[in-house]
């Protein structure tokens, strides 16, 4: 019999793989057969707001926010129900941690739960609009970890990114941005954008699901001349605007020519 030594064997396995992936597939010697998997959205099942809220605070300390809200979720379902949901690489959710790589731009809750929504839910915009629009308005966190570290107040971030919610908790509570007390806020946060997003996808199965958080109008009106079809058609979004922007009227840009 022909000896076959160790290099020769993972050369044979990478040649495999690589071939498969320039076909655009796995060979199925490699694939995961079990299940859905390939397509989105993977079938979702109900689950219970409290456990996935106490998953995701305490997988905030685990790989931070982003991480914590994904793997809440659909960690959850893959201890309960395996494939797919086990196959998913969880670990690469921790990008978003501090807004994405510390930028501070999109609350890593926010992210995790969108990627779990588009990942579970057969209309995923809708229910993000809504946990959106919750998570700009609301004092958060309302909930609190069964063995939370410190008492936190609630604040409304007025905005879904990570440098204008810090910024507003860290107002109302007097703590640093960098202090533990914030890394515990943002570990309540989580959790309660877990327990939001289950309760939202759970309505959605239900046949349930009705947002009751619109867009805001002040945001409605100054979309209504900076937005699609406005005089000005300069930007896109459905944040707040006077947070960043404090123009009088006459300071405002020249429209932009149409094309």
């Amino acid at each position: 019999m022909e000896r076959v030594t160790r290099r020769q064997v993972i050369g044979s396995v990478g040649l495999a793989l690589g071939a498969g992936l320039v076909a655009g597939r796995v060979s199925p010697a490699f694939a995961k057969t079990e299940g859905p998997g390939r397509e989105v959205p993977w079938p979702y099942r109900q689950l219970d707001p409290e456990v996935v809220a106490e998953r995701g605070y305490h997988g905030y300390y685990k790989k931070h926010c982003m991480y914590g809200m994904f793997s809440a979720v659909v960690g959850e379902l893959a201890d309960r129900f395996g494939a797919p949901y086990q196959n998913f690489p969880m670990d690469m959710m921790e990008y978003g941690a501090g807004g994405v790589a510390g930028w501070a731009t999109l609350c890593g809750a926010l992210n995790g739960a969108a990627a779990s929504i588009y990942l579970l839910s057969p209309s995923p915009k809708p229910v993000i609009d809504e946990l959106f629009s919750w998570y700009t308005v609301s004092e958060l966190p309302e909930y609190r970890p069964k063995n939370a570290k410190f008492d936190i107040v609630p604040s409304v971030a007025g905005s879904p990114l990570c440098h204008v919610s810090v910024g507003r908790w860290c107002e109302v509570s007097g703590f640093s941005s960098f202090s533990k007390q914030r890394s515990e806020r943002c570990a309540w946060l989580t959790a309660n954008v877990a327990k939001k997003t289950v309760e939202l996808l759970n309505a959605q199965a239900q046949g349930k699901f009705a947002p009751v958080h619109p867009i805001p109008k002040e945001i409605q009106e100054c979309r209504g001349c900076h937005g699609k079809g406005g005089e000005v058609e300069n930007t896109r979004g459905k944040m707040s605007c006077t947070q960043c922007h404090q123009q009088e009227p006459e300071d405002h840009p020249v429209p932009f020519k149409k094309t």
